[in-house]
């Protein structure tokens, strides 16, 4: 298995305060059981195709099992996250921890850059392309400084529906040089972009149902695709571009605003 990924297990999960419009009304609504089994299928399932690292939960830590929001890697570099909001910076150190006892080299944005890791930036596989996300969590300035630091071609959505406060949770960089998102999420010049550098048959555009079930939101290894959600026609399409589609409902953690993809870390950018 070439592909590595990080997961933390959701024993401190739940919904204890509201930085999302997905939490405002599910604020104590989490089944922990429930969350627990949507978990670990999601680590069974995941572990078909990849190798799964496992960093210890840490209590007073609820959105810790979020790992994708960890940082980037990129090969033995990790560059860590600094979290927009207070609730989320005491999972900071556990990253870094981890990261440092794992043998990677942290490379620290320029501070009080916000940044906020594989949520707001997204490799384009078999590239050297990064699309990086801001409006709501990362700070732009964040994309020059990742831009100089590996040499990579940045480009940069401007994100404008709250409901998608992240890149990940409304785009999916595909194999193939291919595209799936929710336009709805972005603004028109970001959409320009978008279509400036992906061919009109690549791009995968979807609808505002299937981008409320985060069907964007998914985990993609070669052409094999882990998502919460996908309509009929959605699945239908991606199978006909070759996509083998796993569905792994995990509702339990789109109370925090969360899905598949949030759940797990890549590790092996190149």
């Amino acid at each position: 298995m070439n592909s590595r990924f990080l997961m933390c297990a959701p024993d401190y999960f739940g919904v204890e305060y509201s930085i999302n419009p997905w939490m405002t009304h599910n604020l104590g609504r989490v089944d922990p059981d429930k969350a627990k089994k949507q978990w670990h299928r999601l680590f069974e399932t995941l572990s078909k195709f990849a190798r799964v690292e496992l960093l210890k939960p840490r209590p007073h830590a609820p959105d810790m099992v979020f790992t994708a929001n960890a940082g980037l890697i990129r090969n033995d570099a990790f560059i860590p996250s600094h979290f927009q909001h207070l609730e989320r910076r005491r999972e900071e150190t556990h990253f870094r921890k981890w990261f440092r006892m794992m043998g990677y080299r942290l490379k620290d944005l320029a501070s009080p850059v916000r940044f906020e890791g594989e949520g707001d930036a997204l490799f384009q596989p078999e590239s050297n392309l990064l699309w990086m996300g801001y409006g709501f969590r990362t700070d732009l300035r964040s994309h020059d400084l990742l831009k100089k630091l590996f040499l990579l071609r940045v480009i940069t959505l401007q994100l404008v529906d709250p409901r998608f406060y992240h890149l990940d949770t409304c785009f999916c960089p595909l194999s193939g040089n291919r595209v799936m998102y929710y336009p709805g999420a972005f603004s028109t010049d970001s959409l320009q972009s978008i279509r400036a550098n992906i061919p009109a048959q690549n791009r995968i555009e979807i609808a505002e149902e299937d981008a409320l079930h985060f069907a964007c939101n998914a985990i993609a290894i070669e052409n094999n695709l882990i998502l919460n959600h996908a309509s009929p026609g959605l699945i239908h399409r991606l199978q006909s571009l070759g996509y083998r589609v796993i569905l792994n409902p995990v509702g339990e953690f789109l109370k925090s605003g969360g899905s598949n993809k949030c759940l797990a870390l890549s590790l092996t950018h190149r």
